[in-house]
């Protein structure tokens, strides 16, 4: 590892020492300057998806390319913009989410994002009910929070009916707590549909787990679905009561959605075990419901596009130049199948920035690629092959992301 962030650092040096072209100089002498950034991108992309400690030097490169386009206005230049219109577009794009009123990385700031979408992500009111708060609070009392949710169905249409489980995740904690995994999900019917999930404290812990998130869906006639995002604080008072407001409202910033959320709204596969025998129709209900939305979109806020194809969606020709002649034909390439779901026609793309505990724990538990049986070292050198395929820089046999970004793709 310290090899690899030394050669990044040797990266960013030699980048630095390339003076910009004008866009209306000599063509070779841009395309050596972009080939220049894109190499140093694309690598530092791979260490920060490898060690959550590079992505300040991620960051760094990005936005340096991202001040230079801007204060030279290539974008501007039809010529430059033309030509390099997928690494103008992906910097721009990925670029949004350094800036910090635009932490959630769409195209307005969070704040914009929040007013707009305010009808979309508001918390059901009867789940501000405070017995139901208290009790949805802690695992030694989330029974009597179910309890209280199943006597609203009794009054409830079928077609209207809440569903809800608890269970144990696999591998992300909430947004205020890395170690806390304990969930109770609750997905109410509607237009919005709304995923409402709330952190539940663990069993004997002392310290409260706060978030609340609403992830709603609006599915469209053309197949696809509209998703929106936000992530909610519980303030507990010595009193009892507690209370409920925004996390960007109370100050604690938020995360970038489409970093985990390619999907929209995302499968849940829980910890073994941790769903109880009589709550797994709700479990397989929830998931036929992610199914029946269609192809995830993020309303104006985000053009997936312009962040390009994501893993797996290398052609089996590309695959034997880089892993051998015949690997496309071997138990790993015949399960280096991403994109057949996760493309823009279906689940979204998973494409950087994506979330290495996310994509390693489905490959490595055995979820993804749906249908293939495999070992655990096949697992493993295939989320590997995966992802020397997708970050790849060799000149001679560039991966995914470096030859879309230089147009090679199109």
């Amino acid at each position: 590892m310290r090899f690899r962030l030394a050669a990044i650092l040797f990266c960013l040096i030699a980048v630095g020492e390339f003076a910009l072209p004008s866009p209306a100089g000599p063509k070779v002498d841009a395309d050596a300057w972009v080939k220049a950034k894109v190499d140093a991108l694309v690598s530092a992309a791979r260490a920060a998806y490898e060690n959550d400690d590079a992505l300040p030097a991620y960051k760094k490169v990005l936005n340096s390319i991202a001040v230079t386009i801007r204060r030279r206005k290539l974008a501007e230049d039809a010529g430059f913009a033309r030509h390099y219109r997928e690494f103008i577009d992906y910097v721009q794009t990925a670029s949004l989410a350094l800036r910090a009123d635009h932490e959630l990385g769409f195209e307005i700031p969070d704040k914009q994002y929040f007013e707009e979408t305010r009808q979309y992500v508001q918390i059901p009111q009867f789940l501000m009910a405070p017995s139901f708060l208290r009790s949805v609070s802690r695992y030694e009392t989330l029974d009597r929070a179910k309890a209280f949710l199943r006597q609203l169905n009794q009054s409830r249409q079928p077609s209207d009916q809440l569903i809800l489980f608890s269970y144990t995740s696999r591998h992300l904690g909430t947004p205020d707590n890395d170690d806390s995994f304990e969930r109770l999900l609750i997905v109410v019917p509607g237009n919005p549909e709304k995923w409402v999930q709330f952190g539940v404290t663990d069993p004997k812990a002392r310290i409260r787990v706060r978030n609340v998130s609403v992830i709603s869906a609006i599915p469209n006639s053309d197949g696809t679905f509209n998703t929106y995002f936000k992530d909610y604080f519980r303030t507990y008072r010595a009193n009892g009561s507690i209370s409920i407001k925004g996390r960007w409202e109370l100050g604690y910033g938020d995360d970038n959605c489409a970093r985990c959320h390619k999907s929209g709204v995302l499968p849940i596969f829980p910890e073994a075990g941790s769903v109880s025998q009589s709550e797994q129709p709700a479990l397989e209900a929830v998931n036929q419901r992610f199914l029946s939305y269609g192809s995830p979109r993020f309303d104006k806020y985000l053009d997936q596009s312009k962040i390009g194809p994501g893993l797996g969606s290398a052609t089996p020709q590309d695959r034997n130049r880089r892993f051998g002649e015949g690997f496309s034909e071997s138990r790993v390439g015949k399960a280096m199948v991403c994109a057949g779901c996760h493309n823009t026609q279906r689940l979204g793309p998973l494409n950087w920035p994506m979330d290495r505990v996310v994509i390693s724990s489905y490959i490595g538990g055995g979820l993804m690629p749906f249908g293939q049986e495999l070992t655990d070292s096949e697992r493993d050198e295939l989320h590997r092959k995966l992802v020397d395929e997708y970050f790849a820089i060799d000149d001679g046999n560039p991966g995914i992301l470096k030859s879309w970004l230089l147009g090679k793709l199109r």
